[in-house]
C-alpha cells in the first residue's frame, strides 16, 4: 500500500552495507592524491587554530594573523625537514659501511653458532654474501627512492600550505554549514557537540604533537649520551614512528639497536639502547599520554592493529601515520553523540568490570527464573 514502509531481509541489508563499504573504499583508495594532502591539512589546521586565536586577542586581523602563524609553521618545518633531508643523505652514503659492519658481525657469530652445534657454516655464509649485496644495493635504492618521492612531493607540500590556509580562513563557513545541515530545533545540541568536539580534538592533536616533541628529545638525548651515530635522526624518526601503536614502537627501537651493533664495538650498546628506549616508553605510558595527551581518547589494542594495517592498505605510509589521529577523532565524535556512543565505547580501551562480565555469563549459562 502507499505509505507503507518496505522492510527488507538482513541478508540485503547486509549486501547493500558491504557493497557501500567497498565503494567507499575504493573511492577513497582511488582519490588519494586529493584526500590525503587535504586530511593533512586539515589535522594540521586543528592544531594551528589556537595559535591563530592567540594572535587574534591582541588585536592582530585575522588574516594576517593566519599568514604569521602558517609563516612560522613553516619556519620550523623547513628547519626539520631540510635536517632530516641532511641526516639521510649522510646514512645513504654510510650505508654500504654498515652493511659491512653488521655482516662481519653476522659471520662472526655464525662461526661461532656452526662450530658449537657442528654446523656446516659455508652454505650460511654463501647465503649472508649474496644478501649483503643485496642490502647493500636494495638499501641505498631505498633511501634514494625515499628522497625522490620527497622530491616529487614537493608539490603536495606546496598545496597543503594552501589547503590550510583556506581552513582556517574559511572556518566559520565550514561550521555554519554543519549547523544549517541539521533541523532548527537540534541546533543547541549540534552547537554543544561541535564545540565540545572541537576543543577535544585540539587538545588531542596538541597534545600529539607535544608528546612527539617531548619522546623525540628523550630519544636523542638517551642515544647521544650512549654515543650512538645519527643519534637526533633516529629520536625523531622513533617519535614519528610512536604515533603508530605496537608495531612503530619495535621499528624505532629496531634501527638505533642495529646502528649500534654495527658501529659500536660491543653489543652491549643494544641493551643499553634497549633498556633506554623501555624506560621512555614508560614515562610516555605512564605519565604523558595520560598527562599531556589525555588518556580518554585511547584505542584498543585490536582496533588499533587493525587500522594501522587498513590505513597501509588503503593510502600506504601516509595512512599508517593518519589512521590513528583519525580513528581518535571519529571516536571523540562517536563519544558525543547519544546513538554512536555504543561504538565509541568499543574503540575504547575502558574494559567493563569482571563482575558484571562474570554475572553475564553466568546468566547465560544458568539462566534464572
Amino acid at each position: 500500500m502507499k505509505g507503507e514502509e518496505i522492510k527488507y531481509p538482513f541478508y540485503v541489508k547486509a549486501s547493500i552495507f558491504f557493497i557501500g563499504l567497498f565503494v567507499f573504499l575504493a573511492m577513497l583508495h582511488i582519490a588519494q592524491g586529493i584526500i590525503i594532502p587535504l586530511v593533512f591539512a586539515t589535522i594540521t589546521a586543528i592544531v594551528l587554530h589556537p595559535v591563530v586565536n592567540f594572535f587574534i586577542k591582541f588585536g592582530i586581523n585575522r588574516l594576517f594573523a593566519i599568514v604569521i602563524t602558517l609563516f612560522i609553521a613553516f619556519i620550523l618545518i623547513a628547519a626539520l625537514g631540510t635536517f632530516l633531508i641532511t641526516q639521510a643523505s649522510r646514512l645513504s652514503e654510510s650505508w654500504p659501511a654498515l652493511v659491512e659492519k653488521f655482516t662481519g658481525i653476522a659471520n662472526q657469530t655464525i662461526t661461532w653458532v656452526s662450530g658449537y652445534f657442528g654446523i656446516d657454516p659455508m652454505n650460511i655464509h654463501e647465503w649472508i654474501k649474496n644478501t649483503q649485496a643485496e642490502l647493500i644495493n636494495s638499501g641505498s635504492a631505498a633511501i634514494g627512492k625515499t628522497l625522490i618521492s620527497v622530491g616529487s612531493g614537493l608539490m603536495i607540500i606546496f598545496i597543503i600550505p594552501v589547503y590550510i590556509f583556506m581552513i582556517l580562513y574559511y572556518q566559520p563557513l565550514l561550521l555554519e554549514f554543519i549547523h544549517k545541515l541539521f533541523a532548527e530545533g537540534n541546533q543547541k545540541q549540534v552547537r554543544e557537540i561541535v564545540s565540545q568536539t572541537k576543543t577535544v580534538i585540539q587538545r588531542y592533536l596538541v597534545g600529539l604533537v607535544i608528546e612527539a616533541v617531548i619522546i623525540a628529545t628523550l630519544n636523542s638525548a638517551a642515544l647521544l649520551i650512549l654515543g650512538i651515530e645519527y643519534a637526533v635522526l633516529l629520536g625523531i624518526i622513533g617519535a614519528l614512528l610512536n604515533v603508530i601503536p605496537y608495531i612503530g614502537g619495535i621499528v624505532a627501537v629496531a634501527l638505533p639497536m642495529m646502528i649500534s651493533i654495527a658501529t659500536k664495538p660491543s653489543g652491549w650498546y643494544a641493551v643499553y639502547v634497549l633498556a633506554a628506549y623501555y624506560f621512555i616508553q614508560l614515562i610516555d605510558n605512564h605519565y604523558i599520554i595520560p598527562k599531556i595527551v589525555a588518556s580518554k581518547v585511547k584505542i584498543n589494542m585490536l582496533f588499533s592493529i587493525i587500522v594501522v594495517l587498513a590505513g597501509n592498505a588503503l593510502w600506504g605510509v601516509p595512512g599508517m601515520f593518519l589512521s590513528i589521529p583519525l580513528l581518535a577523532i571519529i571516536k571523540l565524535i562517536f563519544d558525543h553523540i547519544d546513538s554512536l556512543k555504543p561504538w565509541g565505547f568499543l574503540l575504547g580501551d575502558t574494559m567493563p568490570p569482571s563482575l558484571k562480565i562474570d554475572s553475564i555469563i553466568k546468566k547465560i549459562i544458568v539462566p534464572g527464573p
